[in-house]
Order: structure tokens, then sequence, then C-alpha cells
């Protein structure tokens, strides 16, 4: 992700280890770090909830509730107000800076979008949607990416409007984002979530049953909804519909059998329930921009 021409035309270069350059909207601010040598236990900490995005280079962090772990490019970390962050820079160098988007969100503004989602878009287990993991680290999806990307670029902006715009972004960020754990909790923790969760028990029944045909109409029957609020409840609070879900599945099954060279892709595409070789071919290089056979040649390379 690449920071505009604007910013580094008005950026002051003050100090080598976290340089900051600050940009303040009405209900968020972002803050772009730049460390241009190594360093290690640098403390940070914020007075509201942060997201903190990797933009260049690689980052060691550590926080109180998670083991220490890299932070590298395409990846994000939600921390709540007050939480210190404690930070290594291995590889930092002169010409060659790590750079982190570190954007605080006002807390009455998270609220204002998470109510909406309550009140427009409840939960299938009728629970409220809320943050229930505030140190969460994950890898941007496209639309959360491209999210970021046009905030960058707005905060960086001069433009009279650009208040209502970001309300605009900050809204479809936060809702992404909540979509994201949810669909973390519900890949992660399906079995302990028990059978009284239509949404777990459904995504359970589609990791155990890859292998056959299955449909909106057999899934929709399964937890006893109609296909037209099947979709709806999957789709909202999964943020990803059924059937890119089934198939997302089917591939990161397809993934670990070609890891085996002994499985033969003809076998392994039936297994995992695609009924079509040239679609299965097709979606695999789309997911992992190579396909089964240059996959698997690789995987022997390696080995």
């Amino acid at each position: 992700m690449s920071l505009s021409e604007q910013f580094f035309q008005n950026r002051r270069l003050e100090n080598l280890v976290e340089n900051k350059t600050s940009y303040t909207l009405k209900s968020a601010e972002m803050h772009i770090f730049e460390t241009h040598q190594q360093a290690e236990r640098v403390l940070l900490e914020f007075n509201h909830p942060v997201l903190a995005s990797m933009l260049q280079g690689k980052k060691i962090m550590h926080l109180n509730q998670m083991q220490s772990f890299d932070f590298l490019p395409g990846e994000s970390l939600i921390l709540p107000a007050g939480e210190p962050m404690c930070i290594d820079f291995p590889d930092a160098k002169l010409k060659d800076p790590t750079r982190c988007l570190a954007m605080t969100i006002a807390e009455d503004k998270i609220k204002e979008i998470i109510d909406f989602l309550n009140e427009n878009m409840p939960k299938s287990d009728n629970k409220e949607w809320r943050f229930t993991d505030y140190n969460f680290h994950f890898t941007n999806d496209i639309a959360i990416h491209q999210i970021i990307h046009r905030l960058l670029y707005l905060f960086t902006e001069n433009h009279t409007s650009k208040d209502v715009f970001a309300d605009y972004m900050l809204r479809e960020l936060v809702i992404r984002i909540l979509q994201a754990e949810t669909k973390k909790i519900y890949t992660e923790k399906t079995l302990s979530m028990g059978g009284n969760n239509r949404l777990a028990f459904i995504i359970q029944y589609i990791r155990d049953n890859l292998d056959k045909s299955l449909s909106i109409e057999e899934l929709s029957e399964k937890v006893c909804m109609s296909e037209s609020n099947f979709y709806r409840v999957f789709k909202n609070e999964m943020g990803i519909s059924p059937v890119d879900f089934i198939n997302n599945e089917r591939i990161k099954l397809a993934t670990s059998l070609l890891n085996n060279p002994k499985n033969r892709i003809k076998d392994v595409y039936m297994e995992c329930g695609f009924n079509s070789l040239s679609y299965f071919i097709r979606l695999f290089k789309r997911k992992k921009q190579v396909s089964p056979k240059e996959y698997q040649q690789e995987i022997l390379r390696q080995g």
C-alpha cells in the first residue's frame, strides 16, 4: 500500500524512530509512523480505540493480552483505548524504513455504528454486535484493504467535504472489521459454540460435508430458515455469501491435499466437492495466484 506524493511533500522527518505525521478529521485521526533505524522496546499507546495497519517493513509486537508476533504489510490490528504496545523494529533502515498507519476512531462514532448494526442487521443468535476481541490481529481482505487505501488518500487530501466522505468510509470499515471478527470466531470456534447456535452448526456441517453437493436450499432447511433469510443472515454476519464460504473452505481443503505430492489433481478436485475440473483450476488460481499443478510443483521443489 503506497503513500501519496502529497504525504511526502508535507511530512517533516524529525525522528528516526517512530517519526509521526498526523491528520485530523471530525471523528478520527490518522497517524503515519516511520522508523528509519533498528530499534527495540519502543512504547506506544493511544487514548482511543485504534486500527493499526502495516504499510511497509516489519514490526515485532508485544502486547499484554497476546504473545509476541510479527506484524507485516497487509495485516491490521485492533486495540482498545489505553492498551500499551511494545514494538521492535528488526529490519528498519534509513533508505528502507518501516511504515505503519494508526487510525484512532472516536468511541461515540464506533457506538453509533454498532447501534446501527444491532438495529438494522441483528445477529441470528440474538447477541449484540460488539468487538469481542479487542486485540484482533487479522489479514486485510480486499475490501478492507481498499477502504484503508481510500482513507489514506482522503486524510492527506485537501478537500472541503472530506469529513462527509470519511464518515461513510469509517462506517463501512467498522462493519467489515466486525464481520471479519465474527467470521474468525465462527471459523475457529464452531465446535465449542454448541448446537444451539444455528450459524455455528451450519458452518460445521459445511466443513464435514465438503465432498458432497451443498445447496442453499439444503443448508437453509438444516437450520429451519427460508433460503432468502438464511442467505441474508449468513452474509450479514460473515461478510461473505454461503457459496463463497463453501468455495473458500473447499480451496483450503484442496491446498492441504495438494501438499501431498501423491495426491493427483483429478482426485483432489472430486474429494473437495467440485463438479468440474476446469472450474476448480480456475477458482484455485484466482485464490492462490497459481494453478493446482504449479502449486504442487512448488511444494515438490521445496521438499
